[in-house]
């Protein structure tokens, strides 16, 4: 019998057996995955118990002043999470690397331009692995002397993964070193890398003696942030990840198109506006510095100059504001 042959005649035993063989590793992993799982640690909480679990972080007071600078109705903070080289993501191969890239030599260019068109203020929250790889950032940021940089990490790690509380407030106190360092004064914020905290973040900020934070989510105005049923007099300005580019568009776009995204920012800035809050908005520059894109932010940002009584600030400015006039809430 030719070896051709022989191949065929076997094919359907070959096959069988394949199918046997799948068949019971099926049913093994059907067996695996309908096996009782472990109870939880958590189901045996007291009451007393998860409140202790859950007192890490959580809203302290509310921030919101009686009256806006200028009696503006609202406040606007334009953010831009520039995390396009994050290195904490592993070392990408070169393609990848140029896509975060163009967040730095392309995003941040044109965005910068359009920011000087309609003279609005900004926050550039960089980690430092992202300065030290496009340095040239940094002084086209601070060439206006409107915008604000603070830190968003060291290589843009996760605090979770880090599991020490040291560590943790040695990679904080390396980051305002270096940017202390590198724009002549100390940052006054902090915005954690994928907005993550950890067990132990809290007391990093609060020895770091940062004046606010911009990572939580509890509410949508600025409030003061409390750690174990106690204040830290840290402000914090929550973000929220509904007024965040990056989910929405990914690394190929989520949706067809880009204008249907920046109706969720003007519909959040409508309804801040009419309860006279605060809208926090999130950009990245290699995601919405594309050109597609940096056409709706335009637009956005027509619409947002083109209501009475608007206060664009940056972070910073806003919770020196709300601190001071803590006191005179609504």
């Amino acid at each position: 019998m030719k070896p051709y042959v022989r191949m065929l005649a076997a094919a359907p035993i070959v096959a069988g057996l394949v199918l046997a063989w799948s068949g019971t590793a099926l049913m093994e992993q059907v067996q695996v995955q309908l096996a009782p799982l472990p109870a939880a640690p958590e189901l045996k909480l007291s009451e007393e118990q998860l409140k202790q679990a859950m007192a890490v972080v959580r809203v302290g007071r509310r921030l919101t002043p009686k009256s806006w600078p200028n009696g503006a109705k609202v406040a606007v903070n334009i953010g831009y999470d520039v995390d396009n080289m994050g290195v904490a993501r592993g070392a990408p191969l070169p393609v990848a690397a140029s896509g975060g890239e163009y967040g730095a030599v392309e995003g941040v260019p044109r965005i910068l331009a359009l920011l000087d068109k309609y003279q609005l203020p900004a926050s550039f929250y960089i980690p430092v692995s992202s300065a030290v790889l496009n340095p040239e950032m940094i002084p086209l940021i601070q060439k206006s002397g409107r915008h604000e940089i603070a830190p968003h990490g060291w290589v843009h790690e996760a605090a979770a993964s880090i599991n020490s509380a040291a560590e943790e407030e040695r990679l904080l106190k390396q980051s305002l070193d270096y940017y202390e360092k590198v724009l002549g004064k100390r940052p006054v914020g902090f915005r954690a890398p994928g907005w993550g905290f950890s067990q132990h973040s809290i007391e990093a900020l609060k020895k770091s003696g940062v004046l606010y934070d911009s990572s939580m989510m509890g509410l949508d105005e600025a409030y003061e942030l409390n750690s174990k049923g106690q204040p830290t007099g840290i402000v914090e300005l929550p973000v929220e990840w509904i007024l965040d580019d990056a989910p929405y568009f990914g690394e190929a776009g989520a949706l067809p198109s880009p204008e249907l995204i920046f109706k969720v920012y003007r519909d959040e800035f409508d309804v801040a506006y009419t309860e006279g809050t605060l809208c926090m908005l999130t950009f990245h520059p290699h995601v919405s510095g594309r050109r597609s894109r940096i056409v709706e932010m335009e637009k956005l940002f027509q619409y947002i100059k083109s209501k009475p009584n608007v206060w664009v600030a940056t972070s910073a400015e806003i919770a020196a504001y709300v601190k001071q006039n803590a006191g005179k809430t609504n």
